[in-house]
Formats: C-alpha cells, sequence, structure tokens
C-alpha cells in the first residue's frame, strides 16, 4: 500500500524543523542554502527539492516568511486587524473566514463535569506538521495537538482535559478529519464544527484567535485590547497557551509586539513552519 501524501509530508517536516533550528541558531551569519542543506547531511540539490515539496516553493522564499523583519511587517500591515474583522461580521464565536470554523462551548453545567457523560473518540495522524492527535465527540471536535516526544503524553493530556469522559481510540473514525484540517481544498462549503471547555474568559481570547486570517499575525496586547481586558497580557498569555485545539484555533499566530515570534506549547521551530507554511499558500 502506498504511503498518503501525509505520511511524507510529516517525514519531510522532520528535517524542515531541523532546517528552521539551524537558521534560528545561525541566524547573524545568514548561511547559504548550502550551508543549510550540510547542516542536515544533505546535497544542496536534495535538500532544495525536499523543502519544495513539503512547503510549495523555494527554501529561500520560504525562509524570508519566517524571520523577524517579515513578522515586524505583517505586524505592520495587520495593526488593525482585529477591529476590521470585528467590523465585517467576525465578532462571534462561530465564525472564522478562511478556516470555515464554527464552535460550541460547553455549558457550564458541562464544564464542571469535565466531560462526564460524553464520548471522545481519539487518534493519532501524520500531519505535514509532524504527527498529531485528535479527539471527536458528536458535537465537534474537542481536541487537536502535536506529538512532541512520547504518543502516551498526548493521549494522557486529553484525558486529562476530559477526564470523566469515555474514551476510545478509533482511528478510522478520526482519519477522514485531517484532510479537511490541513488541506483547505479538501473543506467544502460544510463548516468544521469544534466543541470547546473552558472558562468564560478562555473562550474570550480563542473567539478573539478566531478573527485572525491565515498569512497574518496579532500580538497578545491586540487580542487583550480585543476582549476588552487591555491590561491581562498575562492571563490572555496563559489562555493562549491552553488552547486546547492547534491550528483551527490559531494560537501560532500570536507573537510579540516588538517583532519576534515568541514561545509555542509545541516549539518554536514548530510555530515558524506553520505561519511559514500559511503565507506561502496565502501568497500563491
Amino acid at each position: 500500500m502506498n504511503p498518503s501524501p501525509y505520511s511524507q509530508l510529516a517525514e519531510d517536516y522532520q528535517r524542515i524543523e531541523q532546517a528552521i533550528q539551524y537558521l534560528d541558531d545561525h541566524y547573524q551569519d545568514q548561511p547559504s542554502l548550502e550551508e543549510v542543506a550540510a547542516s542536515l547531511g544533505l546535497s544542496e540539490f536534495h535538500f532544495q527539492r525536499l523543502f519544495t515539496r513539503w512547503a510549495g516553493i523555494s527554501p529561500k522564499r520560504f525562509l524570508q516568511f519566517v524571520t523577524k523583519e517579515h513578522a515586524r511587517d505583517l505586524l505592520h500591515q495587520t495593526e488593525n486587524l482585529l477591529d476590521t474583522t470585528h467590523q465585517v461580521g467576525l465578532s462571534s464565536l462561530g465564525r472564522l473566514h478562511d478556516l470555515m470554523v464554527s464552535t460550541e462551548a460547553v455549558s457550564p453545567g458541562e464544564y464542571k463535569s469535565r466531560g462526564a457523560g460524553l464520548t471522545i473518540r481519539y487518534g493519532l495522524h501524520p500531519t505535514p506538521f509532524g504527527p498529531c492527535l485528535i479527539g471527536l465527540t458528536e458535537r465537534g471536535i474537542c481536541h487537536l495537538s502535536f506529538v512532541q516526544e512520547r504518543e502516551g503524553d498526548a493521549i494522557d493530556t486529553l484525558v486529562a482535559d476530559w477526564a470523566s469522559a469515555k474514551m476510545i481510540e478509533d482511528q478510522k473514525a478520526t482519519a477522514p478529519w485531517m484532510g479537511p484540517i490541513f488541506d483547505l481544498t479538501q473543506r467544502g462549503d460544510r463548516p468544521l464544527h469544534l466543541f470547546l471547555r473552558g472558562t468564560n474568559f478562555q473562550l474570550k481570547v480563542w473567539e478573539a484567535l478566531l478573527s485572525v486570517p491565515a498569512g497574518t499575525v496579532t500580538t497578545y496586547e491586540q487580542i487583550a485590547a480585543r476582549i476588552g481586558k487591555p491590561q491581562a497580557l498575562r492571563a490572555v498569555g496563559t489562555a493562549v497557551g491552553h488552547n486546547p485545539i492547534a491550528v483551527l484555533i490559531p494560537c501560532h499566530r500570536v507573537i510579540r509586539k516588538v517583532g519576534e515570534f515568541g514561545n509555542y506549547r509545541y516549539g518554536p521551530a514548530r510555530k515558524k513552519a506553520l505561519l511559514g507554511w500559511e503565507a506561502s499558500r496565502v501568497q500563491a
């Protein structure tokens, strides 16, 4: 049986992440394509082919998207992004124009019950950014996370978040969701439904994140202002870090006001990879 395109992309991604990490470590030296390729033990030709297969563009072009200068340019271009998206009707927890996502929050009683009476089907799958774990309920996706080291750790986090829910490993049920999540051409007109469990403050932060289109970025300050809590930067950062549904709720699009990419729950290299991937597709 031939491997899925996502299996190949996931395999390629390991090298891409190493390349991004190498550039982070040697940014001041402005290494050449040959030097980056050599750091991976590849020829310049093979690295160029690998990178283009994964990103769809050349390494040189992609790496422009993951530099500090590009981050600053994006911030300048999207300074009033959240105000703009609010004006065009993206203010409710239920609309994301570029990803076609609709959301539903648990009720207060359901929040306290931590998933009692709920069945969650979960599965581990390859993606263009490494393996991920997805959790599904009848009401929508409740969990999406990248595996960082051990698969068991990712599953433990899902179980802890929904401690009273019934867990069923079911890759057959979860596999069809991978294409629509990571390939917009497979999305069609039907939105993906998310089922969120969080405090009122967290839900407001995640709603604000849903207003940030692909190919753009925002800051913690802008998110705090958007939800009417301009002084709550630390709390906003905590809520962003506890986002339970990676990619679809785009916490990777939050960067520091000074134009630095900042930290990410699943590693700074993956954050840059996600932003570069999105920027390249938006410009294409």
